[in-house]
């Protein structure tokens, strides 16, 4: 600070001074408020790991951890109960691998024509028009879902019931498009400009540059794009609730009816369980069931983006 504007430069020394302690206060508050906001969120996670460990563990001093990994029915709510998840994971995954198999090519493509094909007028045309899709409420999906999809799959499928998880798959999967192609043409972008050029250069056409440059370089980027992609295809509620039906199915056929995770848990929630009853600690125990598939693919999604950082 200039102190030529003071008339007595040892005052004016010490007025800075003295405030010296009041800044480095300042900045501590801030500094400390920021922490605890970062620390907020380890936090709320920690809370609903310890509630769901906490209730599953009361679940399965009731229920055999053997039955439930291996029983082929889930009966909760019957006169002779069955535990067994199978039925309820398959479902969740065969849900989550159709949409998958809609998202992530279609989201990819349109990734590569905003970052390398579109002008700037079209992207910002199409860009704000994808995200806005994702500002859909779910339950319009889900009545999409059962009563466009579905009536026009089975125009090719005449022996499609109405509820299945094919329809409910393939809009799900239109769903979590605007996530993949938003963040994978995030990563593209990232990519330095050098590289295209340095492509372009050796005579690479757009295409092949796309293809063979720009996506291995974006590959950490866009990994954690199809990672939150299916994180967000697995913890999808209303629309497998209304479309794919809420009766469990041990099945791998996107044709049939199942149920989810997600769904029973709607499912049971809406009904007049008693609190502490089996039948309510198992929604604890599914929700686990979910909390760790999500988190065995997102280790998975981390190990791939670390390899292949170390590669490219």
């Amino acid at each position: 600070m200039d102190l030529s504007n003071y008339a007595d430069p040892a005052t004016a020394r010490e007025k800075i001074l003295a405030r010296i302690p009041m800044r480095r206060l300042r900045e501590k508050v801030i500094e400390t408020l920021l922490f605890l906001s970062a620390l907020s969120s380890v936090g709320i996670t920690v809370g609903i790991v310890g509630i769901l460990l906490y209730e599953s563990f009361v679940f399965f001093k009731q229920v055999s951890l053997i039955d439930f990994l291996t029983d082929t029915q889930w009966t909760v709510l019957f006169a002779d109960p069955h535990y067994g998840i199978m039925p309820l994971v398959t479902g969740t995954v065969v849900t989550s691998a159709v949409a998958l198999l809609v998202a992530l090519p279609l989201g990819t493509v349109i990734a590569i024509y905003l970052s390398e094909y579109a002008s700037t007028k079209v992207r910002e045309i199409i860009k704000p028009a994808l995200e806005m899709l994702s500002a859909v409420p779910t339950v319009v999906f889900g009545y999409f879902a059962l009563l466009s999809v579905t009536p026009l799959l089975q125009r090719f499928l005449p022996n499609l019931p109405g509820f299945n998880m094919l329809a409910a798959g393939i809009v799900i999967g239109i769903m979590i498009i605007p996530y993949v192609s938003s963040l994978s043409e995030d990563a593209m972008k990232a990519v330095p400009v050098h590289i295209r050029e340095g492509s372009y250069a050796m005579g690479a056409t757009r295409l092949q540059t796309a293809l063979r440059v720009l996506l291995p370089s974006a590959l950490s980027g866009i990994a954690s794009a199809y990672v939150l992609g299916f994180s967000r295809a697995v913890g999808e509620t209303m629309v497998v609730a209304i479309a794919a039906g809420q009766q469990p199915n041990l099945t791998l056929n996107p044709m049939e009816p199942a149920a989810t995770i997600t769904a029973y848990i709607v499912q049971v929630s809406l009904g007049d369980l008693p609190h502490g009853s089996v039948a309510y600690q198992s929604i604890f125990a599914a929700g686990l069931t979910l909390m760790l598939m999500t988190l065995v693919f997102n280790i998975a999604g981390y190990l791939l983006r670390k390899k292949f950082r170390e590669i490219y």
